[in-house]
This record gives structure tokens, C-alpha cells and sequence, in this order.
């Protein structure tokens, strides 16, 4: 996703200050249960989703050790959050978890793997997010996550800002409408249209090919929404069948280059905002079980989900489901 690098030296420490981060205690005086609050979250999420529309998919990225209840592959089930849920997005499984264009560690892809099939074993479709581009490793991952029943996504680019030029069709491409993530057999990951020099020419690209599902971002570069007439116009592939557009949002960092961001934050931040993201300059970590975060995700008619929902895309992939990591 494409970042707007501004500069927080000078006003970083007062975020750090207000969130405490050495002091994350609810009200009792305990600590939360960070993995059953990002849970609930999730829940909630597609509980007000599916209210306005029952068959809008939800799907988690990543922190896939959420779908038991100790967090161990072989624990109960975390059964209320799988029914919340239509799939997993997975980022790193074969190749980048370290270094793009590097195979990710059979340790790491075991780990990973063994919570992914809990999850897959439920019904859930899995989708698969591997960062390289070298032609034979691109090649490997669309041959290791088919073997594993996986629908995947070779990235050539980390920033997802591109439609890869290899393969020069999508893996396994066909000529069925999609009308539900079941029917997924390919998808595109393109959340940073940075390349595209106009709304336009993003949806002429995208549109002239053939993958089942497309992840998008609900803004162009410029900072303007993608209009419900320009979303629907995006719903039919270059082959005339239908396809499923699912709009990407992070719950677990506040974003500075978002709608919601506001200029007193920069000398006054809310208690629930914590430190920039390293990795991610303009990204900051929230405490995403408190009540006024939650209430700019989804609830009201002002709320991120809201605006996902009132453009008329078929889902949202939720990122940074692993903010529980941070807090642990």
C-alpha cells in the first residue's frame, strides 16, 4: 500500500507517552485477553457487515493461530470467530517471510500451515499471498499452495502495486461467474494504485483481465473514494463473467493518510494510539479493543465498513489481525 511519509520525529514521543506502553490494563486493572479482543472485534466487524448485507465475505490476514483457543493447532476451536468468517488471507507462506524472492523456512511454513488447515478443514478458503519473482520460484508457489488446496498470489512487488506480468494469465484461470469465495480459484492483490495514473487507467488494467477475486483499496492514490457506479463497473472480467471485488482495510494500525486521521492527534493523540510502525512509516499500532477506535471501523454510518459497504464491494479483507503479537 502506498505510504505518505510525513515527518513524526518531533511529535512521536507524545504518542508513545499517551498509549503507555508499558500499561495496557482495562478497566479492572487487568490486562486484556488480546487474542480473544481481536476475535470479538473481528466478530463484530462481520456481525454489522452482515446486517447490511448477509453475503458480504470477511477475511482475517494473517494471526491464524486465532482460529483456536489456546493458540496451539491442535486446540478447541475458536468456533463463534469461524463462523465469523468466510476464509484467511495469508501473507509469506512459501516465499518471503524473511527476504522476497527467498523460500520462507519449512519450519516457519509447517508452523503456519498446521493452523491454516484447521481452518481450511472448516470450509474456509484460504488465500495465499507469497512474495517473489523469479519465474520458477513464482512457479513453486502456485504449485505448493494448489497441493495444499490453497488459492494463491505470486507478488512480484512487496508494495502490491502492480498486476504481475507473469504468468500472462492468471494460475488456473477459467470462465465461471464467481458468486461466492468458494468459487475462487486465482485472485489479485493491487491496494496501491500509485502506478496508475488515473482512476480510469486502474480500472481499464484491472479489468482487462481475468482473475476470480480482486483485493483493492477502497481510495485511489489521490485520497478519493472509488464510487459505487466505478466498483460495480469493475465486477465483470475481461472474459464477460463476474467476479468478486473485496476491499481491503486495516483494523489493528491507524493509517495518517486515512479519512479519519485528525491534526490535534499530532499534539494530542487519543490513549489508544500507540508507536509508529518501523516497517510502515505513517502506520500506528492502536489499541484496537477500545471503544472510539472501534467505533471509526465499523457501527455507524461514518465508519470504514460503512463506506466499504455503501461502495458495494462483496467483502473486506481485514489486515493486521496479528496486532495481538505486539501487545503479548
Amino acid at each position: 500500500m502506498k505510504k505518505i511519509v510525513l515527518s513524526f520525529v518531533y511529535w512521536l514521543p507524545f504518542i508513545l507517552i499517551s498509549c503507555g506502553i508499558n500499561d495496557f490494563t482495562d478497566a479492572s486493572g487487568s490486562d486484556p485477553d488480546f487474542r480473544s479482543e481481536m476475535r470479538n472485534f473481528v466478530i463484530n466487524i462481520s456481525r454489522y457487515a452482515r446486517s447490511q448485507n448477509p453475503a458480504f465475505a470477511v477475511i482475517p490476514q494473517n494471526g491464524i493461530e486465532l482460529v483456536t483457543l489456546n493458540g496451539e493447532d491442535d486446540g478447541e476451536l475458536s468456533t463463534d470467530y469461524l463462523n465469523a468468517i468466510d476464509g484467511h488471507g495469508q501473507e509469506d507462506l512459501f516465499y518471503g517471510y524473511d527476504n522476497d524472492d527467498i523460500a520462507t523456512l519449512s519450519s516457519d511454513t509447517g508452523y503456519i500451515t498446521a493452523f491454516l488447515n484447521v481452518s481450511r478443514n472448516q470450509g474456509k478458503v484460504i488465500l495465499v499471498t507469497d512474495y517473489c519473482y523469479t519465474h520458477s520460484k513464482m512457479d513453486d508457489s502456485y504449485s505448493l499452495n494448489n497441493a495444499e488446496g490453497y488459492v494463491s498470489f505470486a507478488a512480484d512487488e512487496r508494495n502490491l502495486n502492480n498486476i504481475p506480468a507473469y504468468p500472462t494469465v492468471p494460475y488456473d484461470v477459467n470462465s465461471f461467474d464467481i458468486n461466492s469465495l468458494s468459487d475462487v480459484r486465482n485472485f489479485l492483490y493491487l491496494i496501491n494504485p500509485e502506478n496508475f495514473v488515473s482512476r480510469a487507467a486502474f480500472i481499464a488494467a484491472v479489468a482487462s483481465t481475468d482473475y476470480d477475486l480482486l483485493i483493492m483499496d477502497l481510495y485511489f492514490s489521490d485520497g478519493t473514494e472509488f464510487s459505487s457506479s466505478e466498483i460495480t463497473q469493475l465486477k465483470e472480467k475481461a472474459n464477460g463473467k463476474r467476479w468478486m471485488v473485496i476491499c481491503y482495510m486495516s483494523i489493528g494500525e491507524a493509517e495518517d493518510y486515512r479519512y479519519y486521521w485528525q491534526a490535534s492527534w499530532v499534539t494530542n493523540p487519543p490513549s489508544w494510539l500507540c508507536e509508529e510502525d518501523p516497517s510502515w512509516p505513517g502506520n500506528f499500532t492502536v489499541r484496537y479493543w477500545v471503544e472510539d477506535w472501534q467505533n471509526i471501523i465499523f457501527g455507524n454510518d461514518s465508519s470504514y465498513l460503512k463506506k466499504i459497504l455503501d461502495a458495494g464491494f462483496d467483502g473486506v479483507y481485514l489486515d493486521i489481525i496479528d496486532a495481538f503479537e505486539y501487545f503479548e
